[in-house]
C-alpha cells in the first residue's frame, strides 16, 4: 500500500461519508421510513442493493478461496440468478398483498402468531451465526493480508481491521436505518463491480489470459458437475494444519469436499430459494419499493448482477492458484506446497493476496475501497434485518402501543446490541474453518424447514398454522442437532466420534445430503400436520396463496409488468444456461 493508495481510499471514504449525511438528513423519524424507507426505493437501487447486501465477506474472501479450492464448484450458487427471477414473478405479487414489513410477518397473516415468533428467533439465531460472523472474519482476513504490521496495543491488524469494519458500519446503520442502508449499497455496488473486475482483469493479463488459466489448472477446475461421492473424503470435516509465518500454530477442522453434483443439483436450490425468496436480509429490499413494478424490476436487475460474482470472485480465486503454481508472482507462493497443490489453510487470503501483489498502485486502492465496501454493505444489511426483525416481529408484539419515535429507537439500539454481539464473536470466528464452506453447510442446515413453510405454504392453501409450526421445530431441530456435532470436534483438539456411533455416522453424512433429509422430514412433518388437523379459514389469508387470489390480485400482478420485464427475464435464463452448458467440462 502506497500514499496513493490511501488517497483512493480516503477519497472513497469522504464519498461515502457525505452520501450517509444526506441520506440520514432524509430521514424521517417514523418506523415505516426507518426500516423500509418509505417505500420510496427505485428498482435501480432495489436491484444493486440487493446485490450489494448479498455480495458481501463471504465473497471476497470465501468464494475466492473456494475458486482456488474447488474451481468453479460454487459457481452454482451463484448461477442461481434464476431465484431472484421466482422472487419477482412468484414471491413480489403475494408480499405486495400482504402489505408486511419482515418475512416472519408474513407468516402470521398466512399461518399464526406462533409461526411468526419462531421465525424471528430462528432467523436472529442464523444471522448471529453466518452473517454477522463471516462478515467479522473477513475483515479482519483483508486487514491481516494488506496492513500485517498495523497494530495498536495488543490488537493486530486483525482484530482493528474486524473492529473497524464494525464499528463505522454500525455507526451510519443506526443513525440513518435502512434509507442509508440502501443507498450507500447503490453506491457500494459501483465500487465493488469495477474494482474486483480490475483484480480478474490484471489477473489474466498475468497468467496469459483465459486460455493460459485453463492450461494451468486442468479441465476439472472448469467443471460444475462433480461426483457422486466426494473422492478422497473420510469425513465431512478434516483436520488441517495451520501455518503463520512459516510455523505450525494449530490444528483446524476444514471442510473436505468438492461439492457433488446430486448435492449442487437439489440441494443448492432450496438454499438458494429460501435466501432469494423467503430470507428478511434480501427480501426488504423488495418490500422497500413503492410498488409491484419496481420491486420486479430490481429483483431481475438483481439476478443480471448476480452473475458478475463468478467472474470477479471465483475466477480471482483460480488465477490466484494459478499464478502460485506458476511463480511468477512473488507473494502467492504460501498458496501452494511443494508440489504444487493448493494449501486449504491459506486460501481464504487468495483474493487479498491478488490486490495486494498483482494490482498497480492506485487501482490497488479502488480494489481495496472495493473489498472495504462489500464488508459494510453486508453486515450494514444484516444489522438493520436483525434490528428490524426484533423490533417488528418482537418488541412491537410485545408493546402494541408503542408509537413510531419509540419504535426507532427501539430499532437503533437493537443495531448497536448487534454490533457488540459481533465483536464479542471476534474470537470465535478468528479460529473458524473455510469461511464460504462453513456458511453453505450452516445455511443448509438451517434453511430447508423455512423454504418449506413459505413456498408449500404458498402453493397449497389446505397447510394450516399446527403444520407450519411442526415443519419449523423439527427442522429448525435437526439443523441445530447436525451443526452442533460437526462443531463439537472443532472447538476440542483431537477429539474425533467413535466410529459407528450415532454422532459419527451423522457427522459422516455429507452436509447437502443432511440438508435434503431436513427438506424431506420437514416437508413430511408440515403435510402429515395439515392433513391430520382442522382446515383453515381460507378467508384469513386471501391473496397470500395462488388458491386463495382473486380476480383483483391476478388484474393488479398482470398491470404491473411489460414486455421488457419478460424480455429481461428470459434473456437471463439464456445467458444461466449458456453458463452451465460451458462449465459442464
Amino acid at each position: 500500500m502506497v500514499a496513493l493508495d490511501w488517497i483512493v481510499i480516503a477519497g472513497y471514504f469522504a464519498l461515502l461519508l457525505v452520501l450517509a449525511w444526506w441520506v440520514i438528513n432524509k430521514s424521517k423519524n417514523t418506523s415505516d421510513d426507518y426500516f423500509l424507507a418509505s417505500h420510496s426505493l427505485g428498482w435501480f437501487v432495489v436491484g444493486a442493493s440487493i446485490f450489494a447486501s448479498n455480495i458481501g465477506s463471504e465473497h471476497l474472501v470465501g468464494l475466492a478461496g473456494s475458486g482456488a479450492t474447488d474451481g468453479v464448484a460454487l459457481a452454482h450458487y451463484e448461477l442461481h440468478a434464476w431465484c431472484l427471477l421466482v422472487l419477482a414473478w412468484v414471491l413480489v405479487p403475494f408480499y405486495a398483498n400482504s402489505k408486511v414489513f419482515t418475512m416472519p410477518e408474513f407468516l402470521e397473516r398466512r399461518f399464526s402468531p406462533a409461526a411468526r415468533y419462531v421465525l424471528s428467533i430462528i432467523s436472529l439465531v442464523a444471522y448471529v451465526v453466518t452473517k454477522i460472523a463471516v462478515g467479522i472474519y473477513a475483515g479482519g482476513v483483508v486487514f491481516a493480508v494488506l496492513l500485517p504490521e498495523l497494530k495498536l496495543g495488543p490488537l493486530d491488524s486483525f482484530w482493528l481491521g474486524s473492529i473497524l469494519v464494525l464499528v463505522f458500519t454500525g455507526v451510519y446503520t443506526t443513525l440513518g436505518g435502512f434509507r442509508a442502508v440502501a443507498y450507500t449499497e447503490a453506491l457500494q455496488t459501483f465500487i465493488l463491480i469495477v474494482g474486483s473486475a480490475l483484480v480478474t482483469y490484471y489477473g489474466l493479463k498475468e497468467i496469459g489470459g483465459w486460455q493460459g488459466l485453463r492450461e494451468s489448472l486442468g479441465s476439472d477446475a472448469f467443471n460444475l458437475w462433480k461426483p457422486l461421492v466426494p473422492e478422497g473424503v473420510e469425513g465431512t470435516w478434516a483436520p488441517v494444519e495451520v501455518h503463520e509465518g512459516g510455523k505450525l500454530v494449530k490444528q483446524a477442522w476444514y471442510f473436505n469436499g468438492n461439492y457433488p453434483w446430486l448435492g449442487m443439483l437439489f440441494c443448492a436450490p432450496i438454499i438458494g430459494l429460501w435466501y432469494w425468496c423467503t430470507d428478511q436480509y434480501i427480501v426488504q429490499r423488495a418490500l422497500g419499493a413503492p410498488n409491484q413494478t419496481e420491486a420486479r424490476r430490481g429483483s431481475i436487475f438483481a439476478g443480471w448482477l448476480k452473475l458478475l460474482p463468478v467472474f470477479i470472485f471465483i475466477v480471482p480465486g483460480m488465477l490466484s492458484l494459478a499464478l502460485a503454481k506458476s511463480g511468477k508472482i512473488e507473494g502467492l507462493e504460501a498458496l501452494v506446497d511443494a508440489q504444487g497443490n493448493v494449501v486449504r489453510s491459506e486460501a481464504q487470503a487468495a483474493f487479498p493476496l491478488m490486490v495486494k501483489h498483482v494490482m498497480p498502485a492506485g487501482i490497488r486502492g479502488m480494489v481495496v475501497a472495493g473489498l472495504l465496501a462489500a464488508l459494510m454493505s453486508s453486515l450494514a444489511g444484516v444489522f438493520n434485518a436483525c434490528s428490524t426483525l426484533f423490533t417488528i416481529d418482537l418488541y412491537s408484539k410485545l408493546k402494541p402501543g408503542a408509537s413510531d419515535e419509540k419504535l426507532v429507537k427501539i430499532g437503533r439500539q437493537a443495531t448497536i446490541a448487534m454490533v457488540l454481539i459481533g465483536l464479542a464473536w471476534i474470537p470465535v470466528i478468528r479460529g473458524s474453518r473455510g469461511l464460504y464452506d462453513y456458511l453453505q453447510s450452516v445455511q443448509g442446515y438451517l434453511a430447508p424447514p423455512i423454504f418449506v413453510v413459505f413456498f408449500l405454504g404458498i402453493f397449497w392453501k389446505r397447510l394450516n398454522a399446527k403444520g407450519c409450526l411442526a415443519a419449523l421445530i423439527v427442522g429448525f431441530l435437526m439443523g441445530l442437532f447436525r451443526l452442533g456435532v460437526d462443531t463439537f470436534p472443532q472447538v476440542k483438539d483431537g477429539f474425533h466420534y467413535t466410529e459407528g456411533s450415532l454422532f459419527w455416522i451423522v457427522n459422516k453424512i455429507y452436509f447437502q445430503y443432511f440438508s435434503l433429509l431436513i427438506f424431506l422430514v420437514s416437508s413430511a412433518a408440515m403435510i402429515v400436520v395439515s392433513l391430520l388437523t382442522a382446515e383453515p379459514d381460507y378467508a384469513k389469508f386471501s391473496g397470500l396463496t395462488f388458491g386463495t387470489l382473486t380476480d383483483k390480485h391476478r388484474d393488479d400482478t398482470r398491470s404491473s409488468w411489460s414486455t421488457l420485464d419478460l424480455m429481461a427475464s428470459v434473456g437471463l435464463c439464456v445467458v444461466i444456461l449458456a453458463a452451465y452448458i460451458y462449465f459442464s467440462g
